[in-house]
């Protein structure tokens, strides 16, 4: 027992070192293996934005790369650790049933990457709103699992891509040209037609309203307490906030400069003596 300890403490300053190297080696080709990653990437992105690929398709791709290349480091510094590597890729392969059970969610968000990248449904840049949740926002990125929405208050909502891929949503950015609807309410007393052609003459007058579409202003419905009067317009579709705010602001300015009253909820009540 004496015999086996002695050599244990001869032979420990030879271990530490060997393994002292092995850490070392360890270290830099951990660093050496980040850096090359790195410049993978930034090529491919280069490759990528010269080819002019899409930029979701930029980062789908580049997120693959760098996880598969960071899987491949891993793999190679557990090799310099002694690990072999047939006996490794024989326990990955003995646990894939497992593994796939326990990540079945990942894979579908993965699988959902590849159908929206190849199917095309939204880009980066398009507004959207996913019916599953109502969620909606302009797409910054398209990622290997999650797909990113800014919303217009600027928050970021993070949508696994297996729920996009597989629920109805609605793209507003596909089109060049959008339709602007309105609805706006006037009193019954109000002359209907007057006010159909001051609403006419506010469209025509706004100068990113598409005058070669179609332009319309209509009576909507017979509301309880209004008649509704509905318009339609087109414009470019980076220009439809705008446009629709500021239509509806100059026809309530310009009702109040004519006198048309745009009532508010109200009931008559007829006292019998």
């Amino acid at each position: 027992m004496f015999q086996e300890l002695e050599l244990a403490l001869q032979t420990l300053p030879s271990k530490a070192l060997d393994l002292a190297v092995r850490v070392l080696i360890t270290v830099l080709v951990f660093f050496v293996g980040m850096k090359l990653i790195k410049l993978v990437r930034k090529i491919l992105r280069k490759s990528l934005t010269h080819a002019d690929a899409e930029i979701g398709l930029i980062q789908f791709l580049d997120s693959f790369v760098k996880y598969t290349l960071y899987a491949m480091l891993i793999f190679a510094i557990a090799t310099n650790f002694g690990f072999d590597a047939t006996s490794v890729v024989a326990l990955l392969g003995s646990a894939g049933v497992t593994i796939g059970l326990a990540l079945q969610g990942s894979l579908s968000n993965f699988a959902g990457g590849v159908l929206i990248l190849l199917l095309k449904p939204f880009k980066v840049g398009d507004f959207i709103t996913e019916d599953n949740k109502g969620n909606s926002g302009t797409v910054k990125e398209i990622g290997i699992f999650y797909t990113k929405l800014a919303t217009g208050d600027n928050k970021i909502v993070i949508l696994p891509n297996g729920t996009l891929a597989n629920t109805s949503l609605t793209n507003a950015s596909q089109a060049s040209v959008r339709r602007v609807d309105l609805t706006v309410g006037i009193s019954y007393t109000a002359d209907i037609e007057r006010a159909k052609n001051v609403i006419r003459g506010i469209i025509d007058a706004e100068s990113k309203v598409l005058k070669n579409e179609d332009i319309l202003v209509y009576v909507d419905s017979l509301g309880s307490s209004e008649v509704v009067l509905g318009a339609r317009c087109y414009c470019s579709n980076a220009d439809y906030w705008e446009v629709r705010w500021r239509l509806l602001e100059n026809i309530k300015l310009t009702f109040d400069r004519e006198g048309i009253e745009i009532p508010f909820p109200q009931v008559t009540v007829h006292m019998e003596q």
